[in-house]
């Protein structure tokens, strides 16, 4: 059951003017929800909603036992959640799109990232809402609903490959690519990966910003792997990712 709390508006937002909202972005908050609350409604960054974890102390000690989620911007305003981001050659999301923060205490320490699992409950609830959005906003498709670091590659990890992003595709949320057209074109690039040019205007096809270089390849090549490929998101550009992004773009780009 999906259950709307809007006790905690945020000061941090604008007028989309005129922008019609074209895609859903999903981040993870790094922190506990009693600290992620203030950052969000106080702090100069927002997000339309924010889900907590319902095992979190926090959410716990704030007096809440239940599973809600809190309505921080209204969706005809213009939150500050994706910041410098691009998608489907356009930039400035936060005009564009409706930002969905989940409470998850990922960490980066010593070079090291740490993504823990997403509650079965909170998955539940996410499902929920992201449905709930789209009965308001038909025009936003499948491969526009996206992590934090699909739209910023070079600076962002959330939602991190914790997130199930299979599992919300099979509930009717999002992209993912059809398994006989992944193995079709591995077969493909067991004897050789396509030119990296190639590789390039496919990652563009699909909605990512173009690679300034080297390192900013290595950036998208692990922020799309995060999504599509989990269990090894390294950046490395090998024969399986491509025919992941190859059987997305032939099932969703025509191509």
């Amino acid at each position: 059951m999906l259950v709307i709390d809007t006790s905690f508006p945020a000061t941090g937002f604008n007028d989309r003017n005129g922008e019609p909202v074209r895609q859903v972005i999903l981040h993870y908050t790094a922190a506990p929800f009693g600290s992620s609350l203030r950052t969000l409604t106080q702090d100069g960054v927002s997000a339309h909603y924010l889900l907590p974890d319902p095992k979190d102390p926090s959410y716990r000690a704030a007096g809440y036992e239940e599973l809600r989620v809190f309505r921080l911007v209204e969706e005809d305003k213009r939150a500050w959640h994706a910041g410098v981001s691009h998608w489907a050659g356009r930039d400035n999301l936060n005009s564009r799109s409706i930002g969905i923060e989940i409470v998850n205490l990922a960490r980066y320490d010593g070079g090291v990232f740490t993504f823990p699992e997403y509650g079965e409950e909170q998955i539940e609830v996410l499902i929920a809402l992201v449905r709930d959005i789209l009965g308001r906003y038909p025009q936003v498709g499948p491969t526009d609903i996206l992590g934090h670091s699909d739209v910023a590659y070079a600076r962002k990890s959330d939602p991190g490959p914790r997130l199930p992003w299979q599992r919300l595709h099979e509930a009717g949320l999002g992209a993912w690519f059809d398994e006989a057209t992944r193995a079709m074109y591995q077969r493909r690039f067991c004897v050789g990966l396509p030119p990296e040019a190639e590789v390039e205007r496919a990652f563009q096809r699909f909605g990512y910003a173009p690679a300034k270089n080297r390192q900013g390849f290595q950036q998208r090549t692990r922020a799309f792997q995060m999504h599509f490929r989990a269990r090894d998101y390294c950046g490395f550009l090998d024969g399986e990712t491509c025919a992941i992004l190859y059987a997305l773009n032939e099932k969703y780009r025509g191509l």
